[in-house]
């Protein structure tokens, strides 16, 4: 059946919404460690940090709980697994990676989670994906390698190695728990509520991991110098805690249920690009060409993918047909 001219049209507003909030999500994620390595030089922990950053975000979301509290109820393991893996999960496994390797590294291998999306939806869930996603996903993890530098101080270390790679997976538990229940109308899990339960069982883990009692808290009274400049500290962690954290996981959980996991997923490679360039004008990190290129490279990448990829909502059927959200256009598929 042709589609209607206006509901092409509706479709096309929301992906573009879509495609806004997802890079929304991604300048605030990529902000985080601009404003995080000034109150670590200052001298606090790194996971004293990552528990400041998702406690403080829990506790503003905590009205949102008690308004959404029936989840606790109706969607229990997904309150679970959202907090674990998308909070808790990534946040340790790449602060853990990073103490056995290189930034450079860790950063490149969790953010594999795009690809590792590409193939849960491939293989596990067997829908089919254009190649020209697969392309896109490709040629974004080669330009992460370029902003990144991996060439600039690898060195194998299996632990740190699969620590990186429990991060990836962590995100790609993510991208698929962001999307659940989306396809429900009515019934679906409000995005607020489970991000707000999300962060308070992510902030009940990283409790025993970090242990904020040994926390150094007269840092937060002082400042901090970003590049030369002070900077109060507790407006670096109001930035960590407001933007980084509420503002990213609100808007990216919604990007993905407007697009879907894969599409979101390579979209958010410009986390990199965008924390490599804020640390570029912020920080004084200058960029060298090959991280100029790798840039371009992921913005290809990531338009490329997004564009092959119908929106959520589109009328055009699944290879297997039924009602399911498209994952590929008519044509060539891997």
């Amino acid at each position: 059946m042709p589609v209607r001219t206006s509901d092409s049209s509706a479709s096309g507003r929301g992906r573009g919404v879509g495609l806004g909030l997802a890079l929304v999500s991604a300048v605030a994620f990529g902000g985080s460690g601009v404003a995080a390595k000034p109150l670590i030089e200052a001298g606090l922990d790194p996971l004293h940090v990552v528990w400041l950053r998702v406690a403080g975000a829990a506790l503003v979301m905590l009205p949102l709980a008690v308004r959404h509290r029936a989840l606790l109820r109706r969607r229990p393991g997904l309150l679970a697994g959202f907090g674990l893996l998308a909070v808790a999960g990534v946040q340790a496994c790449y602060f853990a990676a990073l103490s056995r390797i290189p930034v450079g590294v860790a950063l490149l291998i969790e953010y594999l989670a795009p690809a590792l999306v590409l193939g849960w939806v491939r293989f596990v869930q067997r829908r089919p994906v254009t190649r020209a996603a697969a392309v896109g996903v490709v040629l974004a993890v080669g330009g992460l390698a370029c902003v990144v530098e991996v060439w600039s101080g690898l060195r194998f270390d299996a632990l740190g190695l699969l620590l990186a790679l429990g991060a990836a997976c962590c995100q790609v538990g993510y991208f698929v728990l962001s999307d659940q229940g989306s396809d429900a109308g009515d019934e679906a899990p409000d995005p607020l509520g489970v991000i707000a339960y999300g962060l308070l069982v992510g902030a009940a883990v990283l409790t025993v991991v970090a242990r904020p009692w040994s926390m150094d808290w007269s840092v937060l009274t002082g400042t901090a110098r970003m590049d030369g400049t002070p900077v109060a500290a507790v407006v670096l962690l109001a930035w960590i805690v407001l933007v980084a954290t509420v503002v990213a996981y609100v808007t990216g959980v919604v990007a993905v249920r407007r697009l879907s996991p894969q599409v979101a997923g390579v979209v958010a490679c410009l986390e990199a690009v965008i924390a490599t360039v804020l640390a570029w004008v912020l920080l004084g990190e200058h960029l060298s060409a090959p991280q100029i290129a790798g840039g371009v490279i992921v913005l290809a990448g990531a338009f490329i993918a997004q564009s092959s990829t119908p929106a959520k909502g589109s009328d055009r059927p699944v290879a297997g047909g039924g009602p399911e959200r498209e994952l590929s256009s008519p044509g060539t598929t891997a």
